[in-house]
C-alpha cells in the first residue's frame, strides 16, 4: 500500500505500474511499435497491428527468460485512439509491476522491452522498426539512437548473432556504477 497517493506528472503517466515500466516503454517511441499512447494504459503496452504477440514472448522466454523476472507480462489487444496505430487493433503485451509477483531488485523494463524488439528482428528481419523522424531537437540520428544515446543498442537488437549475454556484458560496468550513485538517494524503506 502506498503512503501517498499517484499524481500524474503528465497525461501519459497514470499510474505507478506506467512509472515502473517507462524506463523500457519510452525506448518504443523511437520505433513503429505502440507503446499504448492513445489508449489507457500509454507506457505499459508494446505491440502493432501486424505482430503475433505470443511468438514474440516465446522467443523472449527462450533467449533470455531470466530478463523477464520480477513482474508479469500478459498477452493483450488494444486499439490506441491516438498516435501510432491509430483506431487499428494492435496485438501485443502488458507489463504488469503492480501484482504480487512485481520485484523492484530483478524487474528490468529496458531488458524486456529490447528483449521485444530482438525478438521481433529475429522472427521479422524485414520488420520496419525503426522511426526517423526529428526527435528532442535532434535531427539526422534516429530517435532511438537519441533516447539510447547512441547506436549501440539498436545494433545488438538488429545483429541476429548478438545473444543477451553480449548486452548484459556491454552495460555491466555502467550499471554496476549507476547502482553505486543511486545509494545516496535511497530514502524509502525497500528501495
Amino acid at each position: 500500500i502506498l503512503e501517498r497517493p499517484w499524481i500524474n506528472p503528465s497525461p501519459n503517466a497514470a499510474c505507478l505500474n506506467m512509472a515502473r515500466a517507462y524506463a523500457g516503454t519510452v525506448l518504443l517511441e523511437g520505433t513503429s511499435i505502440s507503446e499504448g499512447r492513445g489508449t489507457t494504459r500509454a507506457l505499459e503496452l508494446l505491440g502493432a497491428p501486424d505482430l503475433n504477440a505470443g511468438e514474440v514472448l516465446a522467443v523472449m522466454s527462450r533467449r533470455a527468460g531470466r530478463w523477464l523476472d520480477g513482474c508479469q507480462l500478459r498477452e493483450c489487444w488494444f486499439e490506441p485512439t491516438f498516435h501510432k496505430h491509430q483506431r487499428r487493433l494492435c496485438h501485443g503485451f502488458q507489463i504488469h509491476a503492480d501484482t504480487p509477483d512485481y520485484n523492484h531488485r530483478v524487474f528490468k523494463p529496458w531488458r524486456i522491452v529490447t528483449l521485444a524488439l530482438q525478438a521481433i528482428r529475429i522472427l521479422r528481419p524485414d520488420y520496419e522498426i525503426w522511426r526517423d523522424f526529428h526527435y528532442e531537437y535532434e535531427a539526422g540520428r534516429l530517435a532511438f539512437d537519441v533516447i539510447n544515446g547512441g547506436e549501440q543498442l539498436r545494433e545488438w537488437i538488429d545483429d541476429p548473432s548478438a545473444c543477451p549475454m553480449d548486452l548484459d556484458n556491454a552495460v555491466a560496468e555502467d550499471e554496476h556504477a549507476w547502482l553505486e550513485v543511486q545509494k545516496q538517494f535511497e530514502i524509502y524503506p525497500g528501495d
